[in-house]
């Protein structure tokens, strides 16, 4: 029997800090796509323009929400109470639910963005508030969130309908996390490599850090980045690859563990 893997990637971000102009070429590679709901990157124009691409070529629509600050494209650590939370959250999911329906979608994943996600992969009580936030917006929502991460053990705690992603272009510590961008290894920029990376992650359901160390983990989805040409010839090779070793792609919502 074939494994199941969904690509993702974040997309409608156009800001001063991002182009989106390989937005179309992206949505003929991935499953599902995290669509920016313009608070910290994006407009309407570009939230319809994802959402209608991602119709035709059959991607699954998620929500990428963050912190609200498009200066810092939402990369700074803000403290928010929980009902700020919530509203932060609830807001972004309306906004992209309104334009989705208007094509005749919805949204049926959601993945925080930026520093909201990084805080709430450290910090099990701000992780435990955002999954409720997001169980009661809408509790079918799947939940994309990074493996071994304590979003996603609070959001196994509420019974969320939970996918659990790697990052294609990033090394791991031995603990987990992702390399600090601040260090010369955190990103894998050679296309051969990272669909090595990819591939063994899949295959073992483990995290490949880079001291070597495997880390055994739940893998449904990859997250690929594509802000530029080079990133964009790796997520094609990095579809390539798993689909030439017997993989079968497919969207969040239609993966056998949520049907």
């Amino acid at each position: 029997m074939s494994i199941e893997i969904n690509i993702n990637c974040d997309l409608g971000e156009k800001s001063k800090h991002h182009s989106n102009k390989h937005d179309p070429d992206l949505l003929e590679i991935v499953n599902s796509a995290n669509i920016a709901c313009g608070y910290h990157a994006g407009d309407k124009e570009t939230m319809n323009k994802v959402v209608e691409i991602s119709k035709k070529n059959g991607v699954s629509i998620g929500a990428h929400p963050s912190f609200n600050d498009p200066e810092n494209f939402g990369r700074e650590r803000m403290n928010l109470s929980s009902s700020e939370l919530e509203k932060l959250i609830t807001d972004q999911y309306e906004i992209l639910q309104t334009i989705s329906s208007n094509h005749g979608e919805n949204v049926t994943h959601i993945k925080p963005h930026g520093a909201l996600n990084n805080m709430a992969c450290e910090d099990i009580d701000l992780a435990t508030t955002l999954a409720k936030v997001i169980k009661k917006v809408n509790p079918e929502l799947i939940y994309l969130v990074p493996t071994g991460s304590k979003m996603e053990q609070a959001a196994k705690k509420l019974d969320m309908k939970i996918a659990c992603e790697i990052f294609a272009d990033r090394n791991y510590e031995d603990d987990g996390n992702l390399v600090s961008r601040k260090k010369p290894h955190a990103l894998i920029t050679d296309p051969e490599q990272a669909k090595k990376h990819v591939l063994k992650m899949v295959q073992t359901q483990s995290l490949n850090c880079h001291s070597g160390k495997q880390i055994p983990c739940e893998i449904d989805s990859v997250c690929i980045h594509g802000d530029n040409i080079s990133s964009l010839e790796t997520a094609k090779s990095i579809r390539k690859n798993l689909l030439d070793n017997g993989l079968r792609l497919e969207t969040l919502n239609k993966m056998k563990k949520f049907i």
